[in-house]
């Protein structure tokens, strides 16, 4: 798939570029970012160079993962990453991360939800699922806050720097907002 921009209120998420890499080291310099995202720590230029010049297109041209950077439409300054990852029987996986600048103000529910439609409307998404390690509670947050159920534990569902951890897993379906679902949903009467 070719890359695409979305744009919220607040927000313009478009494909990263290049130029995008002392940027993306500067934000993943947070130590929450490294204790909760699965990225090298510590983490280097040259990892934020494959990142942005190796990992994010390859995503895109594979059709295996969309990720976007996350910038303010005023300033154009980059404060967070979304990505869409692990598709299968109509399913998505959403990650991010954000800038320790820019958090408490809203923009991660608002770039998750963006990315939420997206997915639903054009890429038949079925649901969209998030996970974290259990104690990751500001990813939590957002993901309430978007809408998602959280769904419960899954034992040793989070691998990252080589050790299994256990995850929240939590789900985002079309109809929790208002969008038609690709394929009819039956719940269970239990």
């Amino acid at each position: 798939m070719e890359p695409i921009t979305l744009t919220t209120d607040r927000l313009l998420l478009n494909p990263f570029t290049p130029g995008d890499a002392d940027e993306v080291h500067a934000a993943c310099q947070d130590p929450d970012i490294q204790r909760w995202i699965p990225v090298p720590s510590p983490y280097e230029l040259r990892h934020a160079e494959e990142f942005v010049e190796v990992t994010v297109p390859d995503g895109w041209r594979n059709d295996s993962e969309y990720t976007l950077s996350v910038r303010l439409r005023e300033s154009g300054q980059l404060i967070a990453s979304s990505g869409l990852h692990h598709p299968r029987s109509g399913a998505w996986e959403i990650g991010f991360w954000m800038a320790k600048e820019h958090r408490g103000r809203g923009y991660a529910t608002e770039m998750v939800l963006a990315m939420a439609r997206w997915a639903f409307t054009d890429l038949a998404c079925t649901r969209l699922e998030w996970r974290a390690e259990v104690g990751n509670t500001a990813s939590r947050g957002v993901a309430e806050k978007a809408g998602f159920t959280v769904e419960g534990v899954q034992r040793s569902g989070f691998h990252g720097r080589g050790t299994l951890r256990d995850c929240w897993v939590a789900s985002l379906l079309p109809s929790d907002l208002g969008l038609p679902c690709p394929v009819p949903y039956l719940p269970s009467n239990t």
